[in-house]
């Protein structure tokens, strides 16, 4: 069966009629396309200061670990359309409608693969969620940038 790739320059992802269609903003698999890959490291919901943003509220540090993964694409030279996966680590899976919902917000479809893990704490016990990413740039908008001074 021939499947429409679309655009391939950004990951693609896709749902398949004999497996359950996920119920959020992530699809089944998704196909990475050529370009650099990049590994973003898990962000959680701290600012540039090191504060913690939104303690006790799942729908800031959502929205406050995907802003920060945002902010390094952009560096980076990519988009939130560029990510093909994203590793989600929540101490509250009660909160998964509160988490799809800041999702919705960041991406669209087709959405990236995604996992969903329930750990018993993180790192700072304030802290709500961690997400990291696997993104795909193309070769043409990714730059390789040094630190600043």
């Amino acid at each position: 069966m021939a499947h429409d790739r679309g655009d391939q320059r950004k990951a693609r992802g896709f749902n398949v009629p004999s497996v359950i269609e996920p119920f959020g903003a992530f699809s089944c698999a998704a196909w990475q396309p050529p370009g650099w890959v990049l590994h973003v490291s898990g962000h959680v919901c701290k600012d540039v200061n090191g504060e913690t943003v939104g303690k006790g509220n799942m729908e800031a540090q959502t929205r406050k670990a995907l802003e920060s993964i945002r902010d390094v694409l952009a560096y980076a030279g990519g988009t939130m359309d560029d990510i093909a996966k994203v590793t989600l680590f929540g101490t509250d899976v009660s909160e998964l409608m509160t988490i799809h919902d800041v999702r919705g917000e960041f991406f669209k479809p087709p959405y990236p693969a995604s996992s969903l893990v329930q750990v018993a704490r993180l790192i700072d016990p304030d802290w709500l969620i961690e997400i990291e990413a696997v993104v795909v740039i193309p070769e043409d908008r990714a730059t390789v940038q040094a630190p600043p001074d």
